[in-house]
Parts: C-alpha cells; sequence; structure tokens
C-alpha cells in the first residue's frame, strides 16, 4: 500500500487498498495504529506552543476553539440574566392590578428586550456557542475549520449585542414586541429610531449566527476524525449538522424582512403598507418561516445534549440511536412546514389552515420518539444519580407537558380561543425551558470538569435544580388558567376583580423562586470558573463519559487524532486514552511548524489532506467593530461614519483572508504511521470550497425570499400592478450570460495555459464588468418605465430585489479586485488555486440570481419579455 497521496487522496487509498468494503479499507490503512514507542518531548513542546493562547490584550486576537467558545458561552448566560431581570420587573408590575411600576411604554419596551434577548442574544448564541466549545473535540478536530470566522462571530456578536440591549437604559429601546409586527413598527406609529436599532441590531446579530452556521457545517462534514463514518458520528455531531442546516435555510428570511421593513422606514417603501400596494401579513410569513423553525433550531441541538448526557449518565448506549437520528433530521424538516399556525387568527383559508394544524401536530412525533428513546435508555440502564442526571429528567417533564399544550394551540379551533392569550405564553415558556435551559444547566454540571479542571458542587446544585423546577411550576403553571380565564398578552396591568390577582401573584413568586436558583448557580459558577482546577487525564471524566472530549487536554484537543470504530470510543477501547496522550495516532505534532488539523472525506471520514490553521490575529475582532459601526450608524443616520466604517470593515476582512490561500513549501507532510498527506488541495475537496456554497445557499434563500415577497403582494394587490415592465430583457440578459461563462471558463484558463493566471484574473474583471453592467441596464429600464419604489407594493417588490441583487453585485466587485490583487502580487498561480474556486462560485451564482430577476417581473403578471 502506498505511503503518498495526491489530493485525490481517499480514492487513491481506496484503490491501494484493493478491499472495496469499508472493514477491509479501514483494516489496511488504520491497522498501522496505534503506532508503538515513545514521541520526542520535544515535538509535544512544540504542539503545545504553535496551539498557545495569546495573554493580556493579546488575547483580542485569539481564535482557538476553547477560548472563543467559553467567551461565547459566558456572554451568553450573561444575556440570559439580564432578560431574566427584565422579565422579574415585568412580574413585579404583574404581580397586583393597576399597580404602577413602570409607565406604559417603558413596560412595552421590557416586554420587548426581553422576548428579543432571550431569544436573539441567548437561546441560538448559547447552543451555538456550545458547538464550538464542543464539537471539535468530541469529534476530534484540532479546531473548527474556520477559528478566525468563530472569533469574528463571537465579537460580532458581543459588540452588537451589548450595544443593541444599552438602548433600554436610554430609551432607544422598541416597544413594538419582539416580533415588531407592522403597522405598529412602521414610520407611522413607531417614530424615531428605536424600531431601527431593533431592526440593523437584529440583522446584525443574525450575521453573526449564520456565520457560526457555516463553521459548525463544514466542521462536522470535513474535520471529524479518521473513521467516524456518519454512522459512527456522535449524536450531538448529527444535530449540530441540522441546527447549522436549518440556520442556513430560516435565518435568510429575518434578515430579508429586517432589511424590507427598514427599506419601507427609510425611504418609504409600502411594502408593508396595504393602502398603497403592500401587506402587513407578508411580514408574518417572513417573520415566522424563521422564527418557528428558530424554536426547532434551539431544541434540536440541545436535545442531541440531553441524548448524549443520558448514555452517560445510564452507562448504556442510547436506544433506539438510528430512530433518534432520523427523528432530529424529520423534525428539522418538518419544522419548516409550520410556520403559519402562529397565524391562524388571521384569515387563513381553510386548507392553509388544515394543512399547519396538521403539520402542527405531526411535529411532535419525531419529537415524542426522542422522548420515548430516553425514558427507554434509563429505564434499562444504571442511573447515577446526581445533578445532571436531576435536570436531564427534570427536563424531560417540563418539555412534555409544554409539548401537550402545543398539540393544543396546534388545533384551530382551540387556538382561536387560546390565541394572544398567557396559556400561550405559558406553552412556550415550558418548551423552552424544558428542552433548552434544563439541558443547558445539565451540560454546565456534566462537562465543567473537561473544561475547568474542577466540578460545581453537587450540594448546591441539587438546590438550584429544585429552585428551578418548583419556580417553574409556580410561575408558569397559572398563567395557563389565566389564559384560558381571558388574560391576554402583552399587556401592562389589569383590572381587579376579575379573578386575575391570585394566578398572577403566584407567578411572580414562581419567577423569584426561578432567579434565585439563578443566582444560587451563577455563585457556584463563578467559584469553580475563577480558577483552573489542576486534575487532569481520567480523572476529569467524572461521569466516566465515552466520547472523544474526555480527551481533550489543551487549545489543541486532542494530543492526536485517533481512529474511531465506535460511538463509544473510551468505552470500546479501555487503552485509547493512553495511546492517544502518547502520541501513536495522526498527526502527533506540528508536521509544518503552524497549527493544522486533519481534513477527511465526508461520509467515510477518510484522511485527505493536513489543513494550515490560521492563527491568532487582531482583524477578525477589528472587522466585527467596524461592522458594528457600520450598522449602528445607520440607526442614527450618521451616514458619512457609516461609509467609513463599512469601508474600514472591507479592508479588514481582506486583509484577514489574504494569507488563508498560500502555498507552503512543504507540498506533502508525515500525518502519522508514514502516510503522507497533501497540504494543498482546491476544488470540491477543499474545506473552503464547501463554506463558498453554504454561503451561496444563504445568498439564494435571501433572494427568494425577495422573489416570494414581489408574488404575495402581487398576488395580495394585483390592482396596484399599474407599470408595465420593460420589454429589453436581451441585453441585460446576455450581460449575465457573459459573466457566468466568464467566470466558469476562469478555472480552465488557469490550469491549462502557460499565462493561465493573467488570462483567468482578465476573466474574472470581465465578468464583474458585465454583471455590474446587467444591473445599470436593468435599473435604467424600470426607471425610464416609470416605476418609483414609493409609489406602490409593485415599484417597492421591484427595487427590494435590485436592491438586493445590487449588494451582492458590490461582493462581486470587490471581489473581482481583491482576486486582481492577488494576481499582481504573484498569488494566483496555476494549476488550481483556492480564491479563485471560491469566488467563481459567487460571480456565477450572482449571474444565476440576476437572470431570476431580471425575467420574474417580466413574466408575471405581464407574461411576456
Amino acid at each position: 500500500m502506498t505511503r503518498s497521496a495526491s489530493p485525490g487522496v481517499a480514492g487513491a487509498l481506496r484503490d491501494a487498498a484493493t478491499a472495496s468494503s469499508e472493514t477491509g479499507f479501514h483494516t489496511q490503512l488504520y491497522g498501522r495504529f496505534p503506532t508503538q514507542g515513545d514521541r520526542p518531548p520535544e515535538e509535544f513542546e512544540a504542539l503545545k506552543k504553535v496551539w498557545e493562547t495569546p495573554t493580556g490584550w493579546r488575547a483580542f486576537s485569539a481564535v482557538n476553539n476553547n477560548f472563543v467558545g467559553f467567551l461565547f458561552i459566558v456572554t451568553a448566560l450573561g444575556f440570559f440574566v439580564a432578560a431574566g431581570i427584565l422579565g422579574l420587573v415585568m412580574r413585579v408590575q404583574l404581580a397586583a392590578p393597576l399597580a404602577g411600576i413602570v409607565p406604559q411604554e417603558t413596560y412595552n419596551q421590557l416586554f420587548t428586550m426581553h422576548g428579543s434577548v432571550m431569544m436573539f442574544l441567548f437561546a441560538v448564541p448559547a447552543v451555538e456557542a456550545i458547538a464550538v466549545l464542543l464539537l471539535p473535540q468530541m469529534i476530534g478536530a484540532r479546531d473548527l475549520p474556520f477559528p478566525r470566522l468563530s472569533a469574528y462571530s463571537y465579537w460580532a456578536y458581543l459588540i452588537g449585542g451589548v450595544v443593541f440591549f444599552c438602548s433600554i437604559f436610554f430609551s432607544l429601546a422598541p416597544s413594538g414586541g419582539w416580533f415588531m409586527y407592522p403597522p405598529l413598527s412602521s414610520s407611522v406609529y413607531a417614530q424615531g429610531i428605536n424600531a431601527d436599532f431593533w431592526l440593523l441590531g437584529i440583522g446584525f446579530i443574525e450575521i453573526s449566527a449564520i456565520a457560526g452556521a457555516i463553521e459548525l457545517i463544514v466542521g462536522v462534514l470535513r474535520t471529524r476524525a479518521p473513521g467516524m463514518t456518519l454512522a459512527k458520528m456522535p449524536i450531538y455531531a448529527w444535530a449540530v449538522l441540522i441546527f447549522g442546516v436549518m440556520i442556513i435555510l430560516a435565518f435568510p428570511a429575518m434578515i430579508m424582512v429586517t432589511f424590507l421593513l427598514e427599506l419601507e422606514r427609510a425611504f418609504n417603501w409600502p411594502l408593508f403598507d396595504a393602502t398603497r400596494g403592500g401587506d402587513p401579513l407578508l411580514y408574518q410569513h417572513l417573520f415566522w418561516f424563521f422564527g418557528h423553525p428558530d424554536v426547532y433550531i434551539i431544541f434540536i441541538p440541545a436535545s442531541a445534549m440531553v441524548s448524549a448526557m443520558i448514555v452517560t449518565v445510564a452507562q448504556k448506549p442510547l436506544v433506539g440511536h438510528e430512530i433518534v437520528v432520523l427523528a432530529l433530521i424529520a423534525t428539522g424538516f418538518i419544522s419548516f412546514g409550520v410556520w403559519a399556525h402562529h397565524m391562524f387568527t388571521v384569515g387563513l383559508p381553510g386548507l392553509s389552515a388544515g394543512y399547519f394544524s396538521a403539520a402542527s401536530m405531526a411535529v411532535a412525533i419525531p419529537a415524542g420518539a426522542q422522548v420515548f428513546a430516553w425514558i427507554a435508555t434509563l429505564a434499562s440502564g444504571k442511573v447515577q444519580r446526581n445533578v445532571p442526571s436531576l435536570f436531564l429528567v427534570g427536563g424531560i417533564l417540563i418539555f412534555v407537558m409544554g409539548g401537550l399544550t402545543g398539540v393544543m394551540v396546534g388545533m384551530v379551533a382551540f387556538d382561536g380561543q387560546a390565541h394572544d392569550t398567557y396559556f400561550v405564553v405559558a406553552h412556550f415558556h415550558y418548551v423552552l425551558i424544558g428542552s433548552m435551559v434544563f439541558p443547558l444547566f445539565a451540560g454546565f454540571y456534566y462537562w465543567t470538569p473537561m473544561i475547568n479542571g474542577r466540578q460545581l458542587s453537587e450540594r448546591m446544585g441539587r438546590w438550584v435544580f429544585w429552585l428551578n423546577f418548583v419556580g417553574v411550576h409556580v410561575c408558569f403553571l397559572p398563567m395557563h388558567l389565566s389564559g384560558l380565564m381571558g388574560m391576554p398578552r402583552r399587556v401592562d396591568t389589569y383590572l381587579p376583580g376579575r379573578a386575575m390577582e391570585v394566578p398572577n401573584l403566584i407567578s411572580t413568586i414562581g419567577a423569584f423562586i426561578m432567579a434565585a436558583g439563578v443566582l444560587l448557580f451563577l455563585i457556584d459558577a463563578i467559584r469553580v470558573y475563577g480558577r483552573q482546577g489542576n486534575i487532569g487525564g481520567n480523572a476529569r471524566n467524572v461521569y466516566q463519559g465515552g466520547t472523544l472530549e474526555w480527551l481533550a487536554t489543551g487549545n489543541y484537543g486532542l494530543r492526536s487524532i485517533p481512529v474511531v470504530s465506535d460511538l463509544e470510543p473510551l468505552w470500546a477501547d479501555a487503552k485509547l486514552r493512553q495511546d492517544v496522550e502518547a502520541g501513536r495516532y495522526f498527526l502527533p505534532g506540528t508536521a509544518t511548524g503552524a497549527r493544522e488539523t486533519l481534513i477527511t472525506s465526508s461520509s467515510r471520514a477518510e484522511p485527505q489532506y493536513v489543513q494550515i490553521m490560521p492563527g491568532p490575529s487582531w482583524w477578525p475582532f477589528l472587522a466585527a467593530l467596524f461592522t458594528a459601526g457600520f450598522f449602528l450608524l445607520l440607526t442614527v443616520k450618521a451616514l458619512a461614519l457609516s461609509a467609513v466604517c463599512g469601508v474600514l470593515t472591507v479592508m479588514c476582512v481582506m486583509r484577514w483572508v489574504w494569507s488563508n490561500d498560500r502555498h507552503l513549501p512543504q507540498k506533502q507532510v508525515d500525518a502519522g504511521a508514514g502516510i503522507l498527506l497533501p497540504t494543498y488541495v482546491a476544488g470540491p475537496q477543499s474545506h473552503g470550497w464547501w463554506a463558498a456554497v453554504l454561503l451561496v445557499i444563504v445568498l439564494g434563500m435571501i433572494f427568494l425570499m425577495s422573489m416570494f415577497s414581489y408574488l404575495y403582494l402581487f398576488g395580495a394587490h394585483p390592482d396596484w400592478w399599474r407599470v408595465p415592465a420593460p420589454r429589453g430583457a436581451l441585453v441585460p440578459g446576455l450581460l449575465l450570460a457573459a459573466s457566468a461563462g466568464l467566470a466558469w471558463a476562469a478555472r480552465p484558463l488557469l490550469a491549462k495555459l502557460k499565462r493561465g493566471s493573467g488570462l483567468s484574473a482578465l476573466a474574472m474583471t470581465l465578468s464583474m464588468v458585465c454583471l455590474v453592467a446587467a444591473l445599470a441596464v436593468d435599473g435604467l429600464d424600470w426607471w425610464n418605465a416609470g416605476l418609483r419604489g414609493d409609489a406602490s407594493g409593485q415599484g417597492a417588490a421591484i427595487h427590494a430585489m435590485l436592491a438586493w441583487h445590487g449588494a451582492i453585485v458590490v461582493a462581486v466587485m470587490l471581489s473581482a479586485f481583491y482576486y486582481l490583487a492577488r494576481w499582481m502580487r504573484g498569488l494566483a498561480p496555476g494549476p488550481a488555486n483556492k480564491t479563485l474556486e471560491v469566488l467563481r462560485i459567487l460571480f456565477i451564482f450572482a449571474s444565476i440570481e440576476g437572470a431570476a430577476g431580471l425575467l420574474l417581473p417580466r413574466l408575471l403578471p405581464w407574461g411576456g419579455l
């Protein structure tokens, strides 16, 4: 069997193995491990040094997943506490009728910020943060494949989130609810910049979430330990993969809806104004297309944490592992067909209401399958009695109660009675607390010894559990009753003598019981995390878990990347820890003198190449800072300063990625046991290519939402479609075709011709020029036809599509200048170039998107070109 490998290393190794079965391939390739003998000590010292986290002020440049992930979790927990304090103020206001603790407008701001912070700054970021910290260790990777993207995602989240939250202290917080429905959020009823803070702030935070999702998807698919096929992948990794896919499909709707509402507020484009051809229900459709999958985006990784911890608590493999994986996939799929059950009272057609009602109840089936799998695992295992097991069992009970009321509100007739009452408030708090908050607390107690080398107090933890468990029921159980009695949501007070006093007082007491439990947890967490623990090795595995994260010992994750042959590798091989820590598997040191990780194939996890990881850098922090400045300065209409921050953001991002695509003198390195793997790969095998495809999916989903908006408004108000479409589609169409063709031709030009590098740069530049020209011609045609964005829903919808396509064209222009600059510096060599591979995907997508935006308004409603 050969010991060297080309970029097609997986195929070469399989050919050399001669055996077509997975078992035969693994036996011949991985049978060399573990290697025998001790590694030289200086190899281990070099590994530790290259992965060292900067200290002092330089810590802002750190990109290690364990450092960034820990900060991510602490920040999310801080927002959880801050939003909880806002909730306590609201509960004090509602403890008695006609209480005047805060004015009505302030209460509305508290209500809006409580929901917004809990959903956008705590729930999704918290599960994403845990994935950033936990996933690489669990799948045997040194780090996530784009560590600087993780750092950018965190700093953008922190800076944007803090500024967004602090708006409440200056009476600049929005007061239209965490959903910000128009017309209450339009410029007529929400004057000032409060709503703009919400729109631009939330849109900015969504960008951070999408960046993290792309990182996690590529991490799951391409950085798993050798041998960790999809069948042997931990259930938590499955959940993170589904979680990431759901984010890149659902969050674009939120970006588009905030984009459209801000366009209406800034330019008076009547997208949601029914008197001028818009429709406020369009906002609800777009918002809930994001909003309801968002609930399952939170639930799926948290439920996988439950599955992972229950296996350890019961000391038994998960009953029905394959069924649980299928249930996670089914939950993610069905969740996209449920959004309109939030809109049963708006007057949906009977057929639509029936469909969404059926889907709302069907989504409970895969969730129920997971619950039964958990119960069966606990019942058939030897359950450990500890704090994680308390939170797991308590969370299951609370989640099941919330799920049952969820089936109730999924019925159209019942929802008509309970809609916008405190019954719904009780329902979703039971669901979110049981499915996410309690598993999160269980995870804190379970994984803290791995993270810090110290254990949270079991005695204090029992108090934390019982205070939270009792507090949840005392707070939210009475809300079912008050809701059925007719108490509406989102009101700052109520009249006496309507039997509402007692349930509201009990709910307020329950909220403070929960707050006491959270406070006790924070005291214990500060005590434990105030200093680093000194236990190491197997002693950190307090609960005897079987997955790879318990082998993590430093910033580099695992000392060497093992070959995996079981779902619970530590249970299957008692000597695995010893061999991993002795460096007897893949990448026992740093072969190139830089940070490295192993890139494997997406399904069979076969080694393909060694990725050179980027190290600490200030550029992600600065890019996040200037991105925040761009959005926040737009809010206060400081357009010149905002433009400056935009330019600085682009410069920082370009400098950040400039050194990512580099050829090393070592074309191949020894990855372990004499197996030589390449250090540079382009095309579909490259992890960067996968990230580019995912980014294009995000951009495509945003554009699909703009097309949906156009079609929806035309269907709702066809009488406002008064401006005939220009018929001159030939010229912009030919320009778009030329743009796509030139971008496609850039790769063979680079690969096959002696002067291909210059010709590829020329092709990419001409492709960009064609895109810009096509946009200019199309825009001028509509302008000459008399279409104005502020005149009608038609003008607003078409201008919105043009505006979004224009943003993509600007990105293409910047990319073309970037590639041209690299070519001028001699950094675009042939026959393969990762930068070109990535950018040509964006260029071709922009051409296809432009063609769709060109044809749609010409074919509908006029039916001709």
